[in-house]
């Protein structure tokens, strides 16, 4: 990239910036000091701030960079994804978002401990959530890397390195500063910023093939290499038959995974009444779902204008599709109008990854906080001391979320959301609906189906092409793939079920009719919800 680009690209970097620590620090000002304050934001917020700020969570950079990047090499296969995280939304419009709003405080754990022995309950539903949040958090980091090398010509390595410092270190600070209060606002922000860019670019793609949708399509089949090969199943998940379950393993992960994301279940909390918390969920359906179908036409339009080789070229694994595009769109590298336009685009980008990286610290702090330390320390926790623990948390899931993402910094963010998303179905969804819908549910069966989701997804993905085994694991010299599959989804979502269901039939204890009657009103009606 010219002189140009990197000048304006960090004048905006660094802009966004600016704006969102002055919103931290006038937060932090304000703010009174509780837990319900910092993990909460007071409950203050109206369901369309909310809707925007869950969709502001929810599209990453996974979903901006990833997928586009995804679509732009491999067609109907990358749209796939498109379709699986838009859909889930309505696993948790329909099962999750009123009735965890009505059982919880805080935290996943909260809705669970309802009517069990909190202490073990607590302690596997943090160990879960972080888990989660860690994962996630490793794309964003990627991203954000893959960014400042395209930036630099692909020559950066030490800059990209310490611009995932850089990320980790300002999450930090907006979460231990501000709370939920500024991470709301910072994805309010972030929210407009990302759709304005998106719709403005959409609008620029079709404008320069005069409306026709067809001949994106055609043009983009065409300069793939690939023929109509490219607009039909099984580019990337047809080859085989381990590519194609392995298909069905991700399909699973997407639409399972999003009910069980602790950073977006905790949003339900910052709103006052369930029936809010249902508002903010249509209303972030409505902008996800404009937002993922403008990714179709940002990915094609790749594919059809920079072409699937200059995007592998720039980084192989497709994260630079809309940064290319977005130059090209402007008007070529070296026109007034390809280097704004690429700034701009370079700069909402990275902004997505700080807004996402906050809210995902902050759920996971308060994993940490709420549910492990004070399980822990129950008799000397108070909530002011508990504040403080989640903000030690924030930085030592900061240092572990850096140290991951340098090592990881050559994959597809939308692929490693896509493991993210696979443990959270695996360990987090199934407890959360046997909680919330199984009258005989117990402890033990609780412990069991987090612990029976969780730890098989992590080591089929430790034992997977993800990290041996191929040229791009994170440790290609090394060979200790067991585990054709890489979602581990297919196998761990069914198991953590199962483990809940006989965890609970084994246990000698004894269902409290009472609690649960008491959970359900409360879930349904909201009667006694904090």
């Amino acid at each position: 990239m010219t002189v140009d680009h990197q000048t304006l690209s960090l004048l905006l970097f660094s802009a966004f910036v600016a704006i969102t620590l002055g919103i931290t620090t006038w937060v932090s000002r304000n703010r009174r000091g509780s837990a319900e304050e910092f993990y909460a934001g007071g409950r203050l917020f109206t369901p369309a701030e909310n809707g925007f700020a869950i969709a502001g969570d929810y599209m990453s950079a996974a979903s901006f960079l990833g997928i586009s990047g995804l679509i732009a090499l491999f067609g109907y296969d990358g749209l796939l994804y498109s379709v699986g995280f838009l859909v889930a939304w309505l696993v948790v419009l329909f099962l999750v978002a009123e009735l965890v709003r009505n059982c919880g405080r805080f935290t996943l754990a909260d809705v669970v401990a309802a009517r069990m022995r909190e202490r073990p309950v607590r302690i596997a539903a943090g160990t879960s959530s972080v888990t989660v949040s860690v994962l996630y958090l490793v794309a964003q980091m990627v991203g954000a890397g893959t960014l400042v090398a395209l930036l630099l010509g692909g020559k950066g390595e030490a800059a990209q390195s310490w611009t995932v410092i850089g990320v980790g270190a300002l999450m930090v600070i907006y979460v231990s500063l501000g709370g939920m209060r500024a991470t709301t606002w910072i994805q309010i922000v972030k929210s407009v910023l990302l759709l304005g860019g998106t719709v403005a670019l959409t609008v620029l793609v079709l404008l320069r093939f005069h409306g026709d949708f067809d001949q994106l399509l055609l043009t983009a089949a065409e300069r793939s290499g690939h023929g109509d090969a490219f607009l039909a199943p099984g580019l990337k998940y047809g080859g085989d038959w381990t590519a194609r379950f392995d298909f069905i393993s991700l399909g699973l992960a997407l639409v399972l995974g999003t009910a069980g994301l602790p950073h977006i279940l905790s949003r339900f909390y910052t709103v006052p009444t369930a029936r809010a918390a249902r508002r903010s969920v249509v209303w972030a359906i409505g902008l996800i779902g404009g937002f993922y179908l403008m990714t179709i036409v940002l990915g094609f339009g790749a594919a059809a204008i920079v072409g699937p080789e200059a995007v592998r070229g720039s980084n192989a694994a497709g994260n630079t599709a809309v940064p290319l595009l977005a130059l090209d769109l402007g008007g070529g590298a070296d026109s007034t109008g390809g280097t704004v336009l690429f700034a701009v685009v370079a700069a909402i980008a990275f902004a997505t990854i700080l807004a996402v990286v906050a809210g995902i610290t902050l759920s996971s702090s308060a994993s940490v906080a709420h549910d492990l330390y004070a399980s822990l320390r129950r008799r000397h926790s108070k909530p002011r001391s508990e504040v403080a623990v989640a903000r030690v948390a924030a930085v030592g899931i900061g240092v572990v979320a850096i140290g991951l993402g340098l090592l990881a910094r050559d994959m597809n963010v939308a692929f490693l959301v896509g493991l993210a998303f696979a443990v959270a179905a695996s360990a987090n969804l199934p407890v959360l609906l046997y909680s919330l819908f199984w009258r005989g549910f117990t402890t033990r069966g609780a412990v069991w189906s987090v612990y029976g989701g969780l730890i098989p997804a992590v080591v089929l993905v430790v034992l997977s092409p993800v990290v041996s085994g191929s040229p791009e694991s994170l440790f290609p010299a090394v060979d200790f793939q067991y585990f054709p599959l890489q979602n581990p989804g297919l196998v761990s979502i069914p198991l953590g079920f199962v483990a809940g269901w006989l965890g609970t039939v084994t246990s000698a204890e004894v269902p409290d009719e009472a609690k649960h009657a008491e959970t359900e009103v409360r879930a349904l009606t909201g009667a006694g919800a904090v």
